[in-house]
């Protein structure tokens, strides 16, 4: 069982790619069936943030395959934005 400050401080990886996304940024719970739905990274950055909306990439449960002691690796194919 992990804290979510726990979650929250290890890097996710998505393994399809090998790319960092980076840190957990919020975490989506479902309380009526008492599970995890999802959590939210911050969106790709950009050199004019001051002229563009903040994104944010939405990760399913689903998509963890993994919870390691530094990483946790996910697999998506394609990314899910949140503005």
């Amino acid at each position: 069982m992990y804290k979510t400050s726990e979650l929250r401080d290890k890097e996710v990886i998505n393994i399809d790619t090998g790319e960092k996304l980076g840190n957990m940024i919020d975490i989506e719970v479902n309380f009526e069936e008492g599970c995890i739905e999802g959590f939210v990274l911050p969106g790709e950055r950009n050199a004019f943030r001051l002229f563009s909306k903040n994104t944010e990439l939405y990760i399913p449960w689903s998509a963890v395959k993994k919870i390691g002691s530094d990483v946790i690796l996910i697999e998506i194919k394609e990314r899910t934005i949140k503005v």
